[in-house]
Parts: C-alpha cells; sequence; structure tokens
C-alpha cells in the first residue's frame, strides 16, 4: 500500500525537520506496567505503554543533576540502582540513583538520542554515528557495534527469538529499515526495509512488532522472520513510537490526529482530532485510557475504547515530551521548561518544577523518583521532599 502524494509530501517535510530538528485509578492488567524499582527500557516495557507500578510523593524537589555537554532526549533506562541514559555530546553515561555520581562514561561515534536498554548485564543504544552498541553494563566497554547505513535515533526493543534460546533486538534507523540483531553476538537476524526514516521505537509482543515511520504507514512485522503481516496508512508520517496493548495499536502523527487501529484486522478503530497541531511524541496507555502530548500546549487523556476526550490539562509550551503513568499521577514535560505531575483521574496538576529550557525527553519513573533530561544539557533527578 502507498501513501496518497499529500502523504508523500507530509514525508519530505519530516526528512527536513527530523535532520534539523470510570476513573483510572491504576493501571489495569492488561497494561503491564514496569515493576515499581526498575525502568528498563524506553517506555518501561516491550509494549512501550509507559506505565509503571512505582508510586510517587505528592511533593517532590531535586536530588541530584548531573551536566552534559548537550541536549538530553535519550530516556533513561534504571535497573539495580543505575541510571543510563546518553546525551547529544556524544557520551552514554551511567550514573548511581542514590546521588547521582558517576559509574562510567562513554564517548560514541555521535550525538546519542536513542533511549537505551538494559538487558541481561548489557546496555544497548544507537548513535547518530549509524550505529547500534552493546556495551557492558558494569564498565561501559565495547562488547559489539552493529552498523546501519544511517542515524539511529530509534531505541532498541527485545524479544525471545522464536526457539526461546535467544534475545533478539529489533531497532529502527535512518537508513529507512528496521534491523533485527542477536542480542548476544550483534549479527543480524532480518531486516525490513520501509518508505523512508524509522524514528520511533519498534512495540513487541504476541509474535509481532508494531512501528510508524516518516512514510506515512504504520507497519505490522512477523518478529520471526520480518516478514509484512499489516500495513496500514496513517495519513502523515510519525515521528513518535506506537504503544500496543491488547493487539492495538496507538499512536499521534503530524495531520493533527491520534490513532488507535485494531492491528490484527489493519483497520482503524478510531481517530482523534481535538485542534490543528500534531501529535509528535509516544504515549502511554492504561486499562482504560490513553495519553499524550501536542504542540497546542496540551497533554490530552481520551477513553482508549471510544477515543472520546476524558480530560486535557494546559501548559505554557508545547508538549513534545512523552508522559508516564505511574500509579494515579502522570509524568511529563513541557516547553514551557518544566516538568509536570497531574492527576490520572481529572488531570488537575500536583506539582510542577520550572527547569527554564525545554524538557522534551521522556520520564524514567521508579518508586519515589523521576528522573528526566532536559534542552539545557542537564539530567535531572527528583524525589521525596
Amino acid at each position: 500500500m502507498k501513501a496518497s502524494p499529500a502523504s508523500t509530501l507530509l514525508t519530505l517535510a519530516a526528512a527536513s525537520w527530523l535532520a534539523c530538528a470510570p476513573s483510572s485509578a491504576a493501571p489495569g492488567p492488561g497494561s503491564n506496567p514496569a515493576p515499581r524499582n526498575e525502568w528498563p527500557s524506553f517506555r518501561g516495557t516491550p509494549s512501550l505503554n509507559a506505565t509503571s507500578a512505582a508510586r510517587l510523593p505528592d511533593s517532590l524537589s531535586v536530588k541530584w543533576t548531573v551536566k552534559t555537554g548537550g541536549p538530553v532526549k535519550s530516556a533513561p533506562a534504571i535497573v539495580g540502582g543505575i541510571v543510563y541514559f546518553g546525551s547529544e555530546d556524544a557520551t552514554i553515561r551511567a550514573v548511581r540513583l542514590s546521588d547521582g555520581s558517576e559509574v562510567w562514561s562513554r564517548k560514541t561515534d555521535g550525538p546519542v538520542v536513542s533511549s537505551p536498554l538494559f538487558l541481561e548485564g548489557r546496555v544497548f543504544v544507537g548513535t547518530a554515528g549509524t550505529n547500534l552498541l552493546a556495551l557492558d553494563a558494569a564498565k561501559g566497554t565495547e562488547v559489539w557495534r552493529y552498523g546501519t547505513d544511517g542515524e539511529v535515533k530509534s531505541s532498541p526493543s527485545y524479544f525471545k527469538s522464536p526457539r526461546g534460546d535467544a534475545n533478539w533486538l529489533v531497532i529502527g534507523g535512518y537508513d529507512n529499515r528496521l534491523h533485527c540483531v542477536d542480542a548476544a553476538t550483534g549479527k543480524s537476524n532480518w531486516v525490513f526495509e520501509t518508505g523512508n526514516f524509522v524514528n520511533g521505537a519498534p512495540a513487541v509482543g504476541d509474535g509481532i512488532t508494531a512501528f510508524g515511520g516518516c512514510d506515512a504507514m504504520i507497519h505490522v512485522l512477523n518478529l520471526a522472520d520480518g516478514t509484512k503481516a499489516k500495513e496500514i496508512e496513517a495519513g502523515a508520517y510519525i515521528i513518535g513510537s506506537v504503544a500496543v496493548v491488547d493487539g492495538v495499536g496507538y499512536v499521534g502523527h503530524y495531520e493533527n490526529e491520534f490513532l488507535a487501529v485494531d492491528l490484527k484486522k489493519g483497520e482503524m478503530k478510531w481517530r482523534y482530532h481535538d485542534r490543528n497541531f500534531p501529535y509528535g511524541g509516544s504515549p502511554a496507555v492504561t486499562q482504560d485510557r490513553v495519553l499524550f502530548g501536542g504542540r497546542d500546549k496540551r497533554l490530552h487523556c481520551v477513553d482508549r475504547e471510544s477515543g472520546k476526550q476524558v480530560w486535557t490539562f494546559a501548559t505554557r509550551g508545547k508538549v513534545e515530551s512523552s508522559p508516564v503513568v505511574a500509579g494515579d499521577r502522570v509524568v511529563v514535560g513541557s516547553d514551557d521548561g518544566r516538568v509536570y505531575v497531574v492527576n490520572l483521574a481529572d488531570g488537575k496538576e500536583v506539582w510542577n518544577h520550572e527547569i527554564g529550557q525545554a524538557v522534551q525527553g521522556s520520564p524514567a519513573v521508579v518508586d519515589g523518583h523521576i528522573v528526566i533530561g532536559a534542552e539545557d544539557g542537564v539530567l535531572y533527578c527528583f524525589g521525596k521532599k
């Protein structure tokens, strides 16, 4: 299926833009939240649903900061009390959650926008130097690198191989491909070619992976061999990640719509359109709600089944940051320079902290802590006041 001429024009615009630039008290069982004290990957879980079993206090303060030499858009991974993150200063760092002290840092071959994945003692992360790197999580030493033909801004996801005897990784690239790589060796298993950049992370589960692209398509592939299962025309280019829960994919696009797609049928379930502003971030999905930011300076909460608006929360800047749901709270950053915590039930503000520069990174949340990067080149950890 090919994109319409209008979609093709939007795709070309995307290439240019990307080169420059009842009440839900808690997540339900179908949402598979990340454990309370771990956030091992981008959006927390393989489905990318960005929900956590962690709880947050009503009031938080800055526990520590780590200054880097470039904007921090890479969302951290947190495992075993260690925080792993990248920066546009071409460095990957590991610091202690307790006080922000450095465990190790490693220079890479280009800026790091990709968010790391922690898996069995290794950290996997993409670089603008066209590589997927595997690093020893304890020392930061390189184990292997897998080269692509374009920048890697996507974040890796993993799944068990068809035989169940290995871990395989999937990650998108600016070479217009989705790559499947063996986590132990860095050897390619399969490659799937799309019509344009793959910026978002691929969601995995139930034998398939789903992801959007700058070709204005939602791609659904069989994990075993990378063959196409479904292809759904979105109508405009997609730079965020698709969250997949119970066979439905949730994602926004650049033509001012947010979509819910039945991935098995390859059909649109609902479309949400509020104002004429794009949705560039990735959503959080609970048992009955979907939350996502927009360039209309608002955080949106809609009913998962119908797509009807439940509430919106207004900030003073574009919401490019991707929200995370922790218990009965929602955490998100804004281009107004603030990090916000709001109630999941009604969207009322609980807390905010002014950083002063845009916060476009996605937060990592573990019990009592929020860790998030900002355009000022600093990684912030907030904890109990």
